[in-house]
């Protein structure tokens, strides 16, 4: 039952993210916002997710009514779409706000789902997400006949999201005093692991931002580029059912391996941007260069911190969110013939400072 809530949980939670990251731009570009006003728009939830875990360093506890207090205002900040969405400035400070909440949920959910399943089962319940993403791509689609359809889709996923992220909380059994008990958090311990989940998302904002028009640029269709990704997040799934006896040997090393992967896959879409074949197979490296490698980092930060709910908000506050904000950034300001030539040297930026002696380097 734990694992079917959990699963249900990841599904909902990412199909949510689906209709935010997918259609979310299109909605506001059919509403007259500018090129500008989107990008300002989107930039404010990595921004977020960066700036919130800071507040718990001493301040806040994540504790269950933390929880549940994210939760329902996820929830809040999804029916006030209905209300802002034609507002760029309330629509702006509404995505802020809901930008902090959603950096509190899957942190804390995070944890207990390590703790719980263990590597074994770990990756294929967050599958799931994988599934939920790519199902809501397909589907919602298909439907978006006005801009509000997209906002029924999500504030419906977000819903669901939270009836079973509460009923996950009767496992929670985790210690929300943990900050007080144990050592205090620290990043100046590991920096170098910081610092390398930092490049490593940086290299991915060539990717997540302009790969459907650097591949349409040299000659690949639209609908070829739209298998491209579906293909990506297929090797993903299937990685992550399969990844158990990977996460049994030595995380860092696993790690290391998923990014020196990532580095020839920039490399050959720099090299051979209109080869589709090869196309393909930097598309199958995804199952890595996102798949093993996430869920790695998600259990070694796990054996590395006692603090651990708040080790994992600053995985997802400084890759996802500092990262994301400024490869976004970056990719913009170099997009052109050599972007993931420098999508490349990000991630082998990345690579080299998990060679730093300050890491445990053992079976954990």
């Amino acid at each position: 039952m734990l694992f079917f809530k959990l699963s249900a949980f990841y599904f909902f939670y990412f199909a949510a993210v689906g209709v935010y990251v997918i259609f979310l731009p299109k909605v506001l570009h059919d509403l007259d916002y500018s090129a500008l006003q989107i990008g300002i728009v989107f930039a404010l939830a990595p921004l977020m997710r960066f700036a919130t875990p800071f507040l718990f360093l001493k301040h806040i506890k994540l504790n269950q009514f933390v929880f549940k207090t994210a939760l329902f205002l996820s929830i809040f900040c999804s029916i006030s779409f209905y209300l802002t969405i034609e507002s760029f400035y309330l629509f702006m400070v509404n995505n802020a706000i809901l930008g902090a909440s959603l950096s509190l949920i899957l942190p804390y959910l995070e944890v207990n789902a390590v703790k719980i399943l263990g590597k074994d089962r770990y990756g294929k319940s967050r599958l799931f997400g994988s599934i939920g993403f790519t199902v809501i791509s397909l589907l919602l689609g298909q439907f978006l006949a006005n801009p509000y359809v997209a906002i029924h889709y999500y504030l419906a996923v977000n819903i669901l999201t939270v009836i079973f992220a509460l009923l996950l909380l009767k496992y929670d059994d985790v210690n929300h005093d943990e900050s007080i008990t144990d050592e205090p958090f620290s990043f100046f311990k590991y920096w170098p692991f910081w610092v390398s989940l930092f490049f490593m998302q940086l290299s991915f904002g060539g990717f997540y931002n302009f790969f459907t028009i650097y591949e349409t640029e040299h000659g690949i269709s639209l609908q070829m580029t739209s298998y491209l990704w579906s293909f990506g997040v297929l090797c993903e799934i299937i990685l992550l059912y399969f990844q158990a006896p990977l996460l049994k040997r030595n995380l860092l090393n696993i790690i290391k391996f998923s990014i020196a992967i990532t580095i020839i896959r920039w490399f050959l879409l720099f090299a051979y941007p209109d080869n589709l074949a090869l196309t393909f197979f930097t598309q199958s490296i995804h199952a890595f260069s996102f798949g093993l490698y996430h869920s790695a980092v998600i259990i070694y930060l796990y054996s590395l911190y006692s603090n651990k709910k708040l080790a994992q908000q600053f995985m997802y506050g400084v890759a996802y969110g500092l990262g994301g904000f400024l490869g976004a950034l970056i990719a913009g300001w170099l997009y052109g013939e050599y972007l993931f030539l420098y999508s490349s040297i990000f991630s082998a930026f990345a690579l080299i400072f998990l060679f730093n002696k300050r890491l445990p380097n053992k079976d954990i």
